[in-house]
């Protein structure tokens, strides 16, 4: 999208928490009324809320969500360690207190949350700023005490630090940490709303929209397949390190060079290199050429050679089965891209399956390949789109990806015009220059520029033509970082 993540050790864009109470009657979120103390209105069965204030942390804003009160708290300073912040979360998880990071420009707000509160001490990790409570170094003195209301509960959380998860935690909520404010696209997130059907949601953040667009994001979590990794959503709860080739073609590309079960146990040792790199997991993946573009008209004049569905659907299942991303690519000669499309529907029915479109191979009349540079009208690219996400929609299927390779600025021709609308799709435009470096770097940042609204990048990597290869490390070095990475 996910095997379940903590968010230890990684750095995220974004945080949902989830957080359940079994509650009898079953209203929306419109129906709850909020008044006085947040914090002393219990949640709705089935309830779905939305909070957000710009103004506030979101520790803070968790904490006037779930406590009514509390006698001590934790305050931590910005200049703290990654081992102390852990220990101050840890440390208001096992009291059931809240925790806040303070700093220079939060700190009226958070001393305003701690008088609501009714803080009596605050036990502070690191030089904070003046609050308006006693604060002493002891954690020893951390009293619990608090009035929650989180236990067996679910709320989604946003752009929100590690504190803001603790203070959940505190408050004996369920946690999922997510990359963007979606339950799609967290495993964990998936997992939690899947088990707990009539579950009241509090969306706590910015990016979620209004309660009717979660409620249809949460129906879509609970019903579903998921991605490998977890979750529904391609991008960025997962970066994609593929393999590129046709099976039994060497010359094409490292993926057609050995057996199915060499290919998976290679794409998940290149992968675990970036995974070490990566702020978000890493998942394996087959880039597999389906029709081939040949020096040949062949039978039907059209310069291209159309794998069988059945010699790639071993490749496929395998993948499945290996929670291995596949991804088919067109090289359509003189056909159009979405009857080569169309011509691999069933394997495109499968959850883990995407598809990319390469320009460079597709003809005009009486154009030949390595004559002349293919390329792809808007128009055609957005009538496969179209279809690809009416497909995704109609057969209830997870995002998929839908990759266009490009090097030179006709190939995809006026970028503008390509709808990248269809959230059903995760549009990607991936870099497949090679060379030097300095000549790779002239051509991403030519690809940067301009890039359509809604749009990820994809990098490839070339064993013989670039001197010399880019490492994983100076792949996740490139700016912005991509989030697809193919070997060819």
């Amino acid at each position: 999208m996910t095997p379940a993540r903590t968010t230890t050790g990684r750095a995220r864009l974004f945080y949902i928490t989830v957080v359940t109470l079994a509650v009898a009657a079953l209203v929306t979120a419109s129906a709850i009324p909020v008044v006085g103390d947040p914090a002393a209105v219990a949640f709705a069965r089935g309830s779905i809320r939305v909070v957000d204030d710009a103004g506030a942390p979101g520790s803070v804003l968790v904490s006037r969500e779930l406590f009514a009160s509390s006698p001590t708290a934790v305050v931590v300073a910005p200049t703290a360690r990654e081992s102390e912040r852990r220990a101050a979360a840890e440390a208001a998880r096992v009291n059931g207190v809240p925790v806040f990071a303070v700093d220079d420009t939060n700190f009226r707000t958070v001393a305003a949350e701690l008088e609501r509160l009714g803080v009596e001490r605050a036990v502070r990790v690191g030089r904070v700023p003046a609050l308006p409570v006693p604060v002493t170094d002891d954690v020893r003195l951390l009293a619990g005490g608090a009035a929650t209301r989180g236990e067996g509960t679910v709320v989604l959380l946003s752009a929100a630090g590690d504190d803001a998860i603790a203070t959940a935690e505190a408050a004996h909520a369920e946690v999922a940490a997510v990359p963007s404010p979606d339950p799609r696209s967290s495993g964990r997130a998936v997992n939690l709303v899947k088990a707990r059907p009539g579950a009241p949601i509090l969306a706590v953040g910015s990016g979620f929209g209004d309660p009717r667009l979660l409620a249809r994001r949460v129906e879509l979590a609970r019903s579903l397949p998921e991605l490998p990794g977890g979750g529904q959503l391609m991008f960025p709860g997962r970066r994609v390190v593929a393999l590129y080739g046709s099976p039994g073609a060497p010359e094409l590309g490292p993926l057609g060079r050995q057996s199915i079960s060499a290919s998976i146990r290679r794409a998940k040792a290149v992968a675990a290199q970036y995974d070490r790199l990566s702020p978000v997991p890493v998942v394996p993946g087959f880039e597999i050429i389906v029709t081939v573009a040949s020096a040949d008209p062949g039978p039907g004049g059209n310069y291209t050679s159309a794998l069988d569905v059945a010699a790639v659907r071993p490749w496929v299942d395998a993948a499945r089965k290996a929670g291995v991303y596949v991804t088919l690519d067109l090289q359509p000669g003189r056909m159009d891209f979405l009857d080569q499309a169309k011509m691999y529907r069933e394997l495109l029915l499968q959850p883990h399956v995407g598809l990319a479109l390469d320009p460079e191979w597709r003809l005009k009349p009486n154009q030949v390949h390595l004559q002349q540079i293919g390329s792809v009208s808007p128009a055609e690219v957005n009538r496969v789109s179209t279809w690809l996400a009416d497909l995704v929609k109609s057969r209830n299927l997870p995002q998929k990806a839908f990759v266009l390779h490009q090097f030179d600025a006709d190939m995809l021709g006026d970028r503008s015009k390509i709808d990248t609308s269809r959230t059903e799709l995760a549009f990607l435009v991936h870099a497949d220059g090679h060379g030097v470096p300095n000549v790779k770097m002239q051509t991403w940042n030519r690809i940067v520029a301009g890039l359509p609204p809604r749009t990820w990048l994809g990098w490839k990597n070339f064993y013989t033509e670039d001197k010399p290869m880019f490492s994983p490390r100076r792949t996740m070095n490139v700016d912005p970082v991509p989030w697809f990475v193919s070997y060819q």
